[in-house]
């Protein structure tokens, strides 16, 4: 039987301004959206004024109720939700844990859009770590929810390339719009009846946790090419970094050379082209650096304040 969008019920659950193009997309599906559930407002800037996550600012702009739930797992938050009667709810980014509680209200499942080719990179962070890890491709996957993380049936999936030099942050505004285009095929496949679930196999998995700041920190004993693929894995947070006479210096914007040689973390040259730190086997041509407090600069700025110079050990 074939469904009309408006008859299907539905709630959104997302935070962050990665879920706006699929919440955008669910939208304009034509959707009769019941609720959107979101983080609470938070601290934000130095001058720590509250502000709302970008999905409660897209749902108002439709009107859509907003709910903004501590946890989301209390019984009479569940009660709130089950009272709105949805028969599908789609998990963007959300935040929270959804409990079995919530994953059994809608008769059409609730979905989610993961930033990854399950059943590779399931976790929190598989934008930043599929990056690090040097692959050459990623995409995304819409999937039912279970209690399990990440371990639910797969449904629709849209992969793209990686660029030899593109940042997690670059690579995360694609994988939004890629999330929109899967979500609105699955979309299609549950209004005509076709949507067909596929078993993940758990021996291909691997995880992707969540990155703190350590992890940032530069190994130049590494191949030049695994120091490339951390800085732009952990671009634009929480950034690698390096020391410079004890003091932190982050870095960005870098290029692989491989016939570059020397002690590993040693300036080779710093001019306007760029700062060459020699690596384990090659180097890396840096064009992005900040010192703590100071703003990011191109390595031209940088150097016309601080200049660095040859015979330098970083780290």
């Amino acid at each position: 039987m074939q469904l009309k969008p408006e008859s299907i019920r539905t709630v959104f659950m997302g935070t962050p301004e990665f879920a706006l193009d699929t919440f955008q997309g669910l939208i304009d599906f034509g959707l009769n959206m019941v609720g959107a559930y979101t983080q609470p407002d938070r601290p934000k800037g130095r001058g720590k004024k509250m502000a709302a996550p970008p999905v409660k600012e897209l749902a108002q702009k439709y009107e859509i109720p907003v709910f903004q739930p501590q946890k989301l797992r209390e019984p009479e938050v569940v009660e709130e939700l089950k009272a709105l009667q949805p028969d599908l709810i789609v998990v963007v980014a959300y935040g929270q844990i959804l409990p079995k509680s919530v994953l059994e209200i809608p008769q059409y499942g609730c979905i989610n859009v993961h930033a990854s080719l399950l059943p590779k990179y399931r976790g929190a962070a598989p934008i930043n770590k599929v990056i690090v890890d040097g692959e050459t491709e990623s995409g995304v996957t819409t999937m039912y929810m279970d209690v399990g993380l990440d371990t639910g049936d797969m449904l629709i999936k849209r992969s793209c390339p990686i660029g030899e030099n593109e940042t997690a942050g670059e690579l995360h505004d694609r994988m939004a719009k890629l999330g929109r285009d899967a979500m609105e095929e699955t979309l299609r496949q549950i209004c005509d009846g076709t949507l067909q679930a596929e078993k993940q196999d758990d021996a291909l998995t691997c995880y992707a946790p969540m990155m703190k700041k350590e992890d940032g920190l530069i190994d130049w004993s590494q191949p030049a090419q695994v120091v490339h693929n951390l800085v732009r894995g952990l671009d634009p947070w929480p950034g690698a970094y390096t020391y410079l006479d004890g003091e932190v210096l982050k870095v960005s914007a870098t290029k692989v050379e491989t016939d570059l040689s020397g002690k590993p973390g040693e300036i080779l040259s710093a001019d306007k082209t760029g700062v060459r730190v020699a690596c384990g086997d090659g180097g890396l041509v840096i064009d992005g650096l900040q010192l703590p407090g100071k703003k990011k600069l191109a390595a031209v700025n940088f150097l016309s304040g601080k200049p660095l110079f040859a015979g330098t050990v970083l780290g």
